[in-house]
């Protein structure tokens, strides 16, 4: 007879079925997030009432002489700290005082064998009190699981011997080693699993900013303070009353949130997937408002419980571990310039509470000496900043010494440390400009924001100021020089600080954003220009970065637009300084050397209008006259080719936007094709990590759609699409694409791609059919982030020649060939295309005429296109 029917023989009703009754009632019992601790707690004892059940009605435990050899059952991890989620490991330690009986295994069998047939997972040990003070000796990850351990049943003196020899013999010789230990495991999890605070699919337990930064608060508290309870952080005076508090909060949020994905998933799942977000943020009881969704809620407050985890154990770290040791001498005598402030154990603090009361400038000067000196504020200065926020008053921001205090800390070096984050995170640049708290915390819920708005916006002040630092691992020299040679830094490091303050209040963010920067700015005491520079940068910051990607930057006329708008050199060069900051400052999907390159290129041409004044039509005729020289100069050897006849077939748009070197290339593209459906030429850009294709056809309807549908059968991304036709039907298509995946076989690569094409020109492949064969369910992906409608605009008004059709939809295997081949129905010409594929709703702009070469303008045949490309849309949405 088993031991599980034993069990069941003498009990109607086993341990383990009690256990799972008790267990279904607890977590199927509403739960709020107060009294989520309360929840993991009797779980926790739950699962200790089964293991005490177990022990008393044990018929293996009187088998192992417990008089002679006693044992006791212990609780490790986060269940012996009592804060059991509801699929979280069961982790155990059967603890013999002596050597372990024969018999040991057989007791787990008993007791453990149970708790598997129940789906629990059980993570199991039996050791002596010699193996476990010896394996936490030699293995700390051992011993972080001694650090948590509670003793649950069986003999409590072998459980105490444990704690003091493992103290005595392990923890008291090796403090400084062991705490170093944790602090390295904790930087390398950190890098493993990214910052929570900031992760789209944040790592709950091992992201910077979750729960093992809080374990491993309390095993350096352990160790060098002999920390027993989560409470002492309090009552030993490491955090405050209301510090402690907060602490509970984050935790209670983050736990609930754990729970809630674990009963979601059924299983132990610490990942914030993103299909998973809605339904958690539902079940949590977050509800779309008109300004964001139910997830940008639920998110903007999980971040800011992760943000509070991660500044606290930097604090604790830095205050309790790291002494920094500086010129104390040197550093006195900087203070000296700000009395009421001194450096006590390598962190400023203020000489006393009352001087704040006397003096509330003091709370703006402690961070102004902060930047000035590279110090962080100790974290009893932080609170008192945090304490004393209402004293700042409309005096206070009115104040000119504040004003100037302000601008030295916008215009300090860049440190190890960010002072605004550090004043963000005591509530203190809240408390000086009350339209921060708008958008504090505040969540833009897409697959490239990584960041909350304010602290997006306070990285875009540090990207700035890092452009002066040849280390920094975006440094770039175009960018230093121009950051160096402003004469109003103070002005650019004003706006990109408020850029986005304009979000979640409705209409144009940007425009919104002009305006609260003016009313700033204006109580501040700024200047009517200062305040209509940084104005006019705020309401265009996505001037440059929009035009670079979705219009044809070639285009003379879109360059003098912008060049009209912007009106002045200096203001280009500062809008463009922060364009890259707020771009690199977002995250890494809205900036890479392919974006970087096309906003460069078009500041360029901007820049050289503004600067040099010519007009543009007389700067293209001297641009095309000197084409003509050169490529006729290079054409002498061209056997047997008319040159200065073909030069006459080329169409007047591209002898103007391509180079002689590229023209002379394409004439030798031209010389090769003959009776060949095609012919190309791939080329590599190792500065933009780019491919540019240039493909000489004889022009035919759907040519572009058929390349498309090539280059997506074998796995090309396309950026951006030059199209030309001279006047003797000849098609020159210039593709920048992304390189394969695989550069060690790209030649392979390109050659399968040709033949393919090949095949597709002449009719012998059938595209649909094949990317339908490779991508059967090319529907929406129902785990993407946002949730915005697909939507197609048709723009007449930016272009003088072009109708341009805008399409904002969620990527899929086939769009492009899709969007094309249907742009191809309608009788319309590609002429123009910039792709981006990069985000989750990809935004592809297409310049087309009809074949007579005009614009699209006639209402009838605006909607039509509208409705064939949102068909097609329409016919990719998931179920």
């Amino acid at each position: 007879m088993s031991v599980t029917n034993h069990l069941q023989k003498i009990y109607p009703v086993s341990f383990s079925g009690q256990l799972s009754e008790q267990r279904l009632a607890l977590f199927n019992s509403p739960e709020t997030v107060e009294e989520t601790p309360g929840v993991l707690k009797k779980h926790a004892l739950i699962i200790d009432n089964y293991f005490q059940s177990c022990f008393e009605a044990s018929i293996i435990g009187p088998k192992m002489d417990f008089i002679k050899n006693p044992y006791a059952i212990v609780a490790l991890g986060g269940y012996g700290r009592s804060e059991q989620c509801v699929h979280s490991d069961v982790d155990l330690l059967i603890l013999f005082q002596k050597r372990v009986p024969a018999a040991a295994d057989e007791l787990i069998r008993e007791i453990v064998y149970p708790l598997w047939d129940l789906k629990i997972e059980v993570g199991h040990a039996t050791r002596s009190l010699e193996e476990c003070v010896l394996m936490a000796r030699d293995d700390y990850e051992v011993l972080t699981s001694i650090l948590d351990a509670r003793f649950i049943c069986g003999n409590s003196s072998v459980f105490i011997k444990m704690q003091e020899q493992v103290k005595r013999r392990v923890v008291n010789r090796n403090v400084k080693k062991i705490v170093n230990w944790l602090i390295e495991r904790n930087s390398l999890r950190h890098e493993d699993f990214g910052d929570s605070t900031f992760l789209l699919q944040p790592n709950l337990k091992e992201g910077n900013g979750g729960l093992r930064d809080y374990h491993t608060m309390r095993w350096i508290a352990a160790i060098k303070y002999d920390l027993m309870h989560r409470r002492d952080f309090e009552y030993l005076g490491y955090m405050s009353h209301d510090e402690y508090n907060e602490l509970m909060s984050s935790l209670s949020f983050i736990w609930a949130v754990r729970n809630k994905l674990h009963l979601l998933t059924n299983r132990k799942c610490d990942q914030l997937y993103f299909e998973y977000q809605r339904p958690v943020a539902e079940s949590m009881g977050y509800k779309d408002t008109d300004n964001q969704t139910a997830v940008e809620l639920f998110l903007s407050q999980l971040h800011a419980h992760t943000a509070f985890i991660k500044n606290q154990l930097q604090l604790f770290l830095y205050e309790l571990v790291y002494v920094q040791k500086l010129k104390w001498k040197k550093s006195a005598r900087k203070i000296d310039k700000t009395p009421g402030i001194h450096i006590l154990k390598s962190r400023l603090d203020f000489n006393s509470p009352e001087m704040i009361v006397n003096n509330p400038e003091l709370l703006i000067k402690i961070f102004e000496v902060s930047a000035r000196l590279n110090i962080p504020l100790s974290r009893e200065a932080s609170r008192l900043v945090h304490e004393f926020s209402y004293l700042v008053d409309g005096p206070f921001r009115a104040s000119t010494c504040v004003k100037d205090s302000f601008e030295q800390i916008l215009l300090s070096p860049a440190p190890r440390f960010n002072v605004l984050e550090h004043m963000l995170n005591t509530g203190f640049l809240i408390s000086l400009i009350p339209e921060y708290e708008n958008i504090a915390d505040r969540i833009q819920y897409d697959a490239y924001h990584l960041y909350p708005v304010d602290r997006h916006m306070i990285k875009t002040v540090y990207t700035l100021k890092m452009f002066e630092d040849p280390e920094a691992k975006f440094h770039d020299e175009l960018h230093a020089q121009m950051y160096r040679g402003l004469k109003r830094k103070k002005i650019l490091l004003l706006a990109a600080l408020l850029h986005d303050i304009g979000k979640g209040r409705g209409g144009r963010h940007s425009a919104e954003g002009a305006k609260i920067s003016a009313c700033v700015m204006k109580r501040m005491g700024y200047t009517s220009k200062e305040i209509d520079t940084v104005s006019f940068l705020i309401e265009n910051h996505l001037l440059l970065i929009k035009i670079a990607t979705r219009r044809d930057i070639n285009d003379e006329e879109t360059v003098l637009k912008c060049a009209r708008q912007v009106r002045n050199a200096g203001r280009l060069k500062m809008l463009y300084l922060l364009t890259v900051a707020d771009s690199y400052a977002t995250g890494p999907k809205a900036w890479n050397s392919w974006t970087s390159s096309l906003l460069r290129d078009f500041f360029l041409k901007v820049s050289g209008i503004l600067e040099i004044g010519e007009l543009a039509t007389t700067r293209a005729t001297h641009r095309v006259e000197k084409k003509k020289r050169l490529v006729l100069e290079a054409a002498e050897n061209f056997e047997g080719m008319d040159v200065a006849s073909l030069f006459d077939e080329m169409s007047s748009r591209y002898v103007l936007y391509t180079g002689p070197d590229d023209i002379i290339s394409h004439l030798k593209l031209y010389w090769r094709l003959g009776d060949e459906p095609f012919v190309w030429e791939v080329r590599k850009d190792k500065e933009t990590n780019t491919r540019t294709i240039a493909i000489c056809a004889k022009d035919r309807p759907g040519l572009i759609s058929k390349i498309a549908g090539t280059f997506t059968l074998n796995g090309i991304n396309i950026f951006d699409l030059q199209a030309y036709t001279w006047k003797n039907d000849i098609a020159l298509d210039i593709f920048k694409v992304e390189p394969p995946p695989e550069q060690i076989f790209e030649e392979e690569r390109w050659s399968r791609t040709e033949k393919n094409l090949k095949a597709v020109l002449l009719d012998e492949l059938d595209l649909s059919v094949k990317l339908n064969k490779k991508f059967p369910d090319n529907r929406k992906d129902k785990s993407q982030v946002s949730n915005r409608p697909d939507k197609v605009v048709i723009n007449n008004k930016s272009s003088s020649f072009f109708t341009i059709i805008e399409i904002f939809a969620y990527d899929f295997p086939g769009l492009l060939f899709q969007v094309t081949d249907a742009i191809r129905q309608c009788g319309l010409n590609i002429r123009v295309a910039k792709i981006a594929t990069k985000v989750d709703q990809v935004v592809d702009v297409f310049y087309v005429c009809d074949e007579t070469g005009e614009k699209v303008d006639d209402p009838k045949a605006v909607e039509r296109i509208k409705t064939v490309i949102m068909a097609v849309l329409s016919s990719n949405q998931g179920k």
